[in-house]
């Protein structure tokens, strides 16, 4: 069994936005959320379960208005299902272990880095700075992770 998993007392943790976004499939509006412009060092956890789910060093620019990162850092943490809602065809992206809604996977990223953009809310984020991800039990992913 994963260590990372959804309990009733991170959800009584979540602010109002992050409610919204994690558990009724929100979207945060756009150019809003506190990661979108964060260029430090470190990982983006799930702000429910914990687990980890993108890099810093896969973070970039994309112009969307969220923050957009060009893989995940554990495949196996992040699940892609097929959205139909608000009249189009997209793929929704969720923690595994949170069942957290975390945003949408388009194929219009960067081709030299595998041509998807993950645009994520930052309201189904917590951020762990690089100097911390040892003490907070993220030390497997300090190589994923490069200084600033």
């Amino acid at each position: 069994m994963s260590r990372y998993q959804k309990s009733p007392e991170a959800i009584a943790r979540l602010s109002p936005e992050e409610f919204r976004v994690t558990q009724q499939s929100g979207t945060e509006r756009p150019g809003t959320g506190k990661y979108l412009n964060n260029k430090a060092a470190g990982i983006y956890v799930d702000i429910v379960s914990g687990e980890p789910l993108f890099a810093s060093s896969d973070k970039y620019e994309s112009g969307c208005g969220w923050p957009s990162f060009t893989k995940p850092i554990e495949p196996a943490n992040v699940n892609e299902l097929r959205d139909v809602s608000h009249g189009m065809v997209r793929t929704e992206v969720r923690s595994a272990s949170g069942d957290s809604h975390l945003g949408h996977v388009f194929p219009d990223g960067p081709r030299d880095r595998g041509g998807l953009r993950y645009c994520i809310n930052s309201a189904s984020l917590r951020f762990v700075h690089r100097d911390d991800m040892q003490a907070e039990g993220y030390g497997d992913y300090l190589d994923q992770v490069e200084d600033v």
